[in-house]
């Protein structure tokens, strides 16, 4: 899929089955199909020979792998999540057909599509094919950039000679070479900007391939809403749809002193991304730099007993992923965003590696309480960094009886929640009657 960019004078359409490249000059209606081997799959594009930056998707990745270990379940809705009582972790597209969403609630979920079949997640199987899929996408550049454990951005400005074949191309050989190798299918995005790209790469999945070039970006970005800007939730969209701002085309043209008014410092990013400008440049990724959980609340809350229990919350899936990911991390870090847009950070260093839990509440819990002194804010996000082996993390010593304590009790519950579901066992923190702070919030 491509998004129009007016008529062209010549143009030429791949085949993204067979990989053929056609020229469509002497078809004046424009070829429906491939003339070699009849797939309606065709990529063309003014300018697809001459973008670059790329991002990738895997479609559905827990769901997708889970179909491809079990051909049983091909044709059958799936979602990946705990129990009754847990969350809809990721589902593939026939549940998507049904309703069923990410971070649903499975009893919600299970009402939608009672046929699904529910599978707990394998986070270290995930977390193996995850790195299968990057590696072949170093293999492509150098220049890769990952987002999470299925996403990333690409550079590959550069490597026609290296590949004999555009960018383009290079990207249409390698989605096939990921369902030939790996078994799953993955959605590509090609354009001239970051932001642009990981638009693209939504549009048409799964299985997309989807350009925006620079002479439609404007025109196709104005009647999107405004949600679809990357840092904007629910309640920055509300906020700037009471403004105004319902469009991307409604901030492309608002006055960069009124977008300060409404999102401060961030304003001038918005306004850049609603006329297509992204200047970032994709960043070589190595190790991750840091593990982090965050949430983006529907009502703006400023009370430390409001927060705390969302803290909780974050800091277990925080844990989650740093033991999946085999990484420990000494250095603690709290953000916050005021109702105003302000970020605020916060660090504290641990006495030795983590991967826990509790030791991460422990210390976010205290940077928590000293920001709770009167002001709103609408994100909250708990963070590790500093990583080291995870062999040498939480051990203790003799004064300090505690740790061990905890990581063995921790191991313990890790293994129960593994079998019955992440809701199987809940800390009363978690549960705590608390209307807002159960109010539905978007994970980012």
């Amino acid at each position: 899929m491509s998004v129009p960019a007016g008529p062209a004078i010549s143009q030429r359409a791949l085949c993204r089955d067979c990989l053929r490249d056609h020229d469509e000059a002497h078809a004046p209606a424009g070829l429906r199909r491939c003339p070699a081997c009849g797939s309606p799959r065709l990529l063309r594009h003014d300018e697809r020979d001459s973008l670059h930056l790329a991002h990738i998707d895997c479609d559905a990745f827990y769901a997708a792998i889970e179909k491809r270990d079990d051909p049983s379940l091909l044709d059958k809705p799936v979602i990946i999540g705990g129990g009754k009582r847990g969350v809809v972790s990721t589902c593939c597209y026939i549940a998507r057909m049904s309703g069923v969403r990410s971070a649903m609630p499975m009893f919600k979920a299970l009402k939608a599509c009672p046929e699904a079949v529910v599978i707990k997640p394998d986070m270290a199987k995930y977390v193996a094919i995850g790195r299968q899929v990057r590696r072949l996408m170093q293999e492509l550049t150098p220049l890769v950039e990952p987002i999470s454990i299925d996403e990333a951005f690409l550079d590959l400005g550069g490597t026609e000679r290296l590949h004999h074949a555009s960018p383009a191309l290079t990207l249409a050989r390698f989605q096939r070479r990921i369902e030939d190798e790996v078994g799953i299918t993955i959605s590509v995005g090609l354009s001239y900007a970051k932001f642009l790209a990981k638009v693209a790469s939504d549009l048409d999945k799964p299985r997309g391939f989807s350009i925006i070039g620079k002479a439609e970006a404007v025109a196709f970005l104005a009647p999107q809403p405004v949600g679809m800007i990357p840092g904007i939730g629910q309640a920055g969209a509300a906020k700037l749809a009471q403004a105004g701002f319902r469009s991307i085309g409604d901030l492309a043209k608002a006055e960069i002193a009124t977008l300060y008014r409404l999102v401060g410092k961030d304003g001038p990013r918005l306004k850049n991304l609603a006329l297509g400008i992204d200047p970032r440049e994709v960043t070589i990724g190595h190790e991750a730099k840091t593990v982090s959980s965050e949430t983006t609340l529907d009502v703006d809350l400023a009370r430390f007993e409001e927060l705390e229990p969302i803290l909780w919350r974050l800091c277990e899936k925080t844990s989650r992923r740093l033991k999946a990911q085999e990484l420990a991390g000494r250095t603690v870090t709290l953000k916050l965003k005021t109702h105003d847009f302000h970020i605020i950070t916060r660090a504290a260093r641990l006495s030795e590696p983590s991967q826990l839990a509790a030791r991460l509440f422990s210390a976010g819990r205290d940077l928590l309480r000293r920001e709770c002194t009167g002001p709103r804010y609408r994100l909250i996000g708990i963070g590790m960094s500093d990583f080291s082996d995870p062999a040498e993390a939480d051990r203790g010593d003799l004064a300090d009886l505690q740790t061990p304590k905890l990581k063995a009790m921790e191991t313990a519950l890790d293994k129960v929640r593994a079998r019955f579901g992440d809701a199987a066992i809940e800390k009363g923190l978690s549960l705590r009657d608390n209307r807002r702070s159960r109010s539905r919030r978007i994970l980012t």
